[in-house]
This record gives structure tokens, sequence and C-alpha cells, in this order.
């Protein structure tokens, strides 16, 4: 089985992800710069199913198959310039959004080369760079019983890296993958993460997207 490793998989979204990940069967790695805080994180966590989730530092959670990315951005390129070389050639999925509050809404912000995933790849060169889990809410994510029944949209260049993500991500229970098109497109997708979660704190509520008219 594919071992998964997650990059600054503390957080929330980082624990929906490894939870969702783990009841599907697969082998997940926690990372963190504190190994000891990840450990306590990761046995907390309660999939469902064979896989297992372990807490590790984010230099062994790069180690794995294939490396999440769910750092924030602001600490994300250095974070991956001093494991890159455990990082060439793998598939790295970006679930990273550039966002600041202002007021009661989150706005985008675009970074120079156009969107984080595309900044990632610039520092990961011979990486194959995929964005994925950009939209969930990451409560529901991590609460397996909350009925989540959401599309994840994905990017990538490498269709055969995207194709292998989309498997992943749709073996995961209440999500579907969606392929989009090239990295070209990541910046529009981490920016509407702006607007979902804006729509949510405006209307207390925890939406997600869900894509109709598309054959499952």
């Amino acid at each position: 089985m594919t071992t998964v490793g997650i990059l600054g998989g503390t957080g929330p979204a980082g624990r929906g992800v490894a939870v969702r990940l783990a009841s599907a069967g697969y082998e997940v790695a926690v990372g963190s710069r504190d190994a000891e805080r990840a450990y306590e994180i990761a046995s907390r966590l309660e999939p469902r199913g064979t896989g297992k989730v372990r807490g590790v530092s984010n230099s062994d959670a790069a180690k794995c198959d294939v490396v999440i990315v769910a750092t924030p951005w602001e600490s994300t390129l250095e974070t991956l310039r001093e494991i890159a070389g455990d990082l060439e050639n793998k598939i790295v999925v970006s679930m990273v959004n550039a966002m600041q509050k202002q007021g009661r809404e989150m706005q985008p912000v675009f970074p120079a080369a156009g969107s984080c995933a595309q900044e990632i790849a610039a520092v990961l060169p011979t990486s194959k760079i995929v964005t994925a889990f950009n939209h969930l809410p990451a409560a529901q994510m991590e609460d397996l019983d909350s009925g989540l029944d959401a599309d994840v949209i994905l990017s990538g260049s490498d269709n055969e890296a995207m194709a292998e993500v989309a498997v992943m991500v749709s073996a995961m229970p209440g999500l579907h993958a969606i392929e989009a098109g090239s990295l070209a497109l990541a910046g529009t997708i981490e920016a509407f993460t702006s607007v979902c979660i804006s729509v949510n704190i405006r209307n207390k509520a925890h939406s997600y997207v869900k894509l109709e008219g598309i054959a499952r």
C-alpha cells in the first residue's frame, strides 16, 4: 500500500485528510517540525478501516511515497527547501492556499508565480505537483460522521500523477475527485477557497464544493 506523508499535518486541515486517508486503507505519516507534537496529535485521531496514522517529523514524512503539503503558506517554501532532496521525482500534493483576513472576509493573495502550487513547483523542479483538498471544511473532514459528500478539484501538469491522486482522493470516504486541468489553473482554484470560507463565515455554515452534471 502507498504510504502518504503530510507536511504540517497537525493542523485542522491536515488532520482531516489524515483521518480519511487512513480510513481508505493508506498508511499515513502526520508530519510536524515538532515530532513529539505530531505523535501526540496522531495518537488522538480515530480513522476507520485498515489504514494507520503515525506522528513523525516533517523530514520523515517527506520519505513517504506520496507527500501532501499542508503547511501555512508563509512557511511552505522554507520547509520544502529543507527536505527537497527527499521529494525528488515524487508526487507532491499541494493543499496550500494564500489568503489574508479583511474584516469578516478572507481575500486571496496571489504569489509571484501565480499560485502557491506553481511556487512549490519552482522549488521542487523534479517533483510532480498536483493540487487537491483546497476547498474542504476541516471540521467536517475530521468528523467521519459529518455526512460530508464533497468534490475535490485537482490540477496538475503531469496527467499520470493527477490520475494517481484522483484514485487516492476518490477512495477517501465522502470525497470525489474531479480533474480540472493543468497547474496553470491552480491560482484560480486556490483563490476560490477564500470565497468558500467567506461564504461560511457570513452564513455561519460549513458548505463545500459539489459540481453537478458530471458522471460519477
